[in-house]
């Protein structure tokens, strides 16, 4: 969407450009925003950036660095996709830059909700003379934050609730087995999404069933500080604490920082936590809900350590129990060509249920995507 007081001066291709841009700084920037910038004078490009890694430049300084001459701005257009910031974080304020460089127009996307910019940025700009047009190409621009937009709200993760199943509905055959249910198009997007969230949230049945490794494998998914993957946060729900201390997740969590969330009676064997923790294991002890840790409680604790999002892989029960506590925000669902059959508890969202379908958990579809034979549903929480 456009919005309607952009003048004609405006260009979709260097907002696309920006746009692009931004998307580069996936899974390095958390908390903080992907954000693309393009500096546009006598209609070409001669600057261009975006926020490579958290604590580095914002997008408008790095667009303003990659200037052969930074006297070449003065009187240029810059495109950016976010409102820029006003106030002293790990980086100064990017309108100063831009009043700096005697920008005199600026097109930006998205509103920064954050309540120490939230206009206040487009205000500065416009007492310094230079022209501002916002909700340029808004729709493309909010997408690339959803993340950011929750968190920096409500303090709580965005969940991304994923799973894949069959054409009947099932994630796994009658006797359990599960590898491969989509193909490797769609196991390859997967990767994608564990590199833009910050955790990786299981239950415990899923490591007894499986020994996952919950890791990413994506050639860019690079952590720039090590040239290795980077790899989400591993939060395992595990209310009994009865997570094996030779699983897979557990002799690696020395290299990959691992959560296991517990309650009471989980956290009981004070032996076990400490073997746990001594494998670089950290331990979380919620409030008990009947019998299961408290995952409204677990969000909280989770926002406060910096994870802005999750990706949610887990099996039927912790599914059900994240949607019915409202915790879902967006579901990615895979489906397979396939029909397995057979009666039996492989559904990817069980727990009770609803008594009737007025009762439904309502979600609104917002993108339909093909992998080779697989269909991908991605839908968000009305």
């Amino acid at each position: 969407m456009i919005d309607n007081h952009i003048d004609d001066e405006f260009n979709l291709a260097y907002m696309r450009r920006a746009i692009e841009l931004a998307k580069k700084g996936t899974g390095a920037v958390n908390p903080n925003p992907l954000v693309g910038a393009v500096i546009v004078k006598a209609g070409r490009i001669i600057g261009e950036g975006y926020h490579v890694r958290y604590g580095e430049l914002h997008a408008e300084r790095a667009a303003f660095a990659s200037l052969a001459d930074p006297a070449e701005a003065e009187g240029a257009v810059m495109y950016v996709t976010l409102e820029p910031c006003c106030h002293f974080g790990k980086q100064p304020p990017c309108v100063d830059a831009i009043i700096e460089h005697k920008i005199r127009k600026v097109y930006c996307g998205s509103d920064d909700p954050n309540a120490m910019v939230a206009g206040k940025g487009f205000r500065r700009l416009r007492d310094a003379g230079i022209e501002v047009y916002t909700h340029c190409l808004k729709d493309e621009c909010d997408a690339l934050n959803d993340i950011f937009f929750k968190y920096i709200i409500a303090k709580k993760p965005y969940v991304t609730m994923k799973y894949a199943m069959t054409m009947d509905g099932r994630i796994a055959t009658h006797i359990g087995a599960s590898k491969w249910i989509t193909g490797e198009a769609s196991r390859a997007y997967v990767m994608e999404l564990r590199n833009r969230h910050k955790g990786i949230m299981a239950g415990i049945g899923t490591v007894l069933a499986d020994d996952p490794m919950l890791t990413c494998r994506i050639e860019n998914g690079i952590d720039r500080d090590t040239d290795n993957v980077r790899n989400p946060i591993r939060i395992i729900c595990d209310s009994k604490l009865r997570i094996p201390e030779d699983s897979n997740i557990v002799q690696t969590a020395v290299e990959i920082e691992t959560i296991v969330a517990t309650t009471p009676d989980g956290a009981a064997d004070t032996a076990k936590c400490d073997r746990l923790r001594e494998k670089s294991v950290s331990i979380i002890e919620t409030d008990s809900t009947d019998g299961n840790v408290d995952l409204g409680q677990l969000m909280d604790i989770l926002g406060g350590k910096g994870i802005d999002g999750i990706l949610l892989e887990g099996g039927g029960e912790l599914n059900y129990s994240m949607v019915s506590e409202g915790l879902v925000d967006e579901a990615c669902v895979f489906i397979a060509p396939k029909i397995f059959g057979g009666e039996g508890k492989y559904s990817p969202v069980s727990g009770t249920g609803v008594d009737v379908p007025a009762d439904a958990h309502m979600f609104r579809l917002e993108e339909v995507r093909r992998f080779d034979e697989d269909v991908m549903l991605r839908y968000k929480k009305v």
